[in-house]
C-alpha cells in the first residue's frame, strides 16, 4: 500500500476544513487503515514540531522556513517508522498563509513548497483546497465565533509584515482572495494532486461526502460512499 499525505487547507476562516478533515481521518480510520489526523493546534504540541513551537514563542512571532521543512521532514520520518497508511493534516501543508504574513515572496514561498516536496517523500500527496468567497467564508466565521472574533483577525493580519495592508474584514477578503491566486498557482506546479472542493453551494455534510468520494478515487478504494444528499 503506497502511504498518503492528505492535506486539508482553505481558502478563508469559516470554509469548513476541519469539519472536512476530520471527516476523512475518521472514514479512513473506519476502512482499518493505520491513520494520524494531525489537527490544526497540534502543530505547537507535536514533538516534531517542537523547533517550530520554540522558535514561534521566543519573541520574533515568525518561524524560519527551514525549520519549517526540518520538522516536516521529522513528522513524515516518524509517521514511517510507526507503520502509518494515512497522515491527514489540517492546514500543516504547505503553510502558504503564514509564509504570506511573514513577509515572503512568491519566489521564496515557491522554494519553501518544493524543498516540503522533497521532504514529505516517499508519502504520496493530495491537498484538498477547501474553497469559498472570502467574504462569504468570513461572514460564516464570525456568525460562529463572534464579533470579537472578527476584530481578533483583523488585528492579526495587520499586524504581519505581509498583511499589513488589511484594515477591516473588507481589505483581510480582498488579502484572501489574492492568497488563493497564489495557493493555486504554487499547487499547480508542484508535484502533488490538489482536489478543490467548492463549498459554496454544499452543507458540511455535503461537502464531506463529496470529498470522500473523491478521495475515494484518487486512493483506489471501492465506490463505497454513500451517495450526496
Amino acid at each position: 500500500m503506497t502511504a498518503h499525505l492528505i492535506s486539508v487547507i482553505g481558502s478563508s476562516p469559516g470554509v469548513g476544513k476541519s469539519t472536512v478533515c476530520r471527516a476523512v481521518a475518521e472514514w479512513l480510520a473506519g476502512t482499518g487503515a493505520s491513520v494520524d489526523h494531525f489537527e490544526e493546534a497540534d502543530i505547537v504540541t507535536r514533538s516534531a514540531f517542537r523547533p517550530v513551537a520554540d522558535e514561534f514563542a521566543d519573541g520574533a512571532g515568525a518561524v524560519r522556513p527551514e525549520t519549517l521543512v526540518a520538522c516536516t521532514r521529522a513528522y513524515v520520518a516518524e509517521s514511517l517508522r510507526a507503520g502509518r497508511d494515512h497522515l491527514v493534516a489540517d492546514a500543516l501543508l504547505p503553510f502558504i498563509p503564514s509564509l504570506v504574513a511573514w513577509g515572503h515572496d512568491e519566489d521564496a514561498i515557491a522554494h519553501v513548497v518544493d524543498e516540503l516536496a522533497r521532504a514529505v517523500e516517499p508519502f504520496e500527496v493530495t491537498v484538498v483546497y477547501v474553497h469559498d468567497d472570502p467574504e462569504t467564508a468570513l461572514r460564516r466565521a464570525i456568525e460562529r465565533e463572534g464579533d470579537a472574533w472578527g476584530d481578533w483577525y483583523v488585528r492579526k493580519l495587520a499586524g504581519s509584515p505581509g498583511t499589513r495592508s488589511v484594515h477591516d474584514l473588507a481589505s483581510a477578503a480582498e488579502h484572501l482572495r489574492r492568497e488563493s491566486d497564489l495557493t493555486c498557482r504554487l499547487l499547480a506546479r508542484s508535484p502533488w494532486r490538489l482536489l478543490t472542493v467548492d463549498v459554496s453551494t454544499l452543507s458540511a455534510r455535503e461537502a464531506a461526502a463529496h470529498t470522500r468520494r473523491r478521495l475515494s478515487n484518487v486512493l483506489q478504494f471501492p465506490s463505497v460512499v454513500p451517495p450526496e444528499q
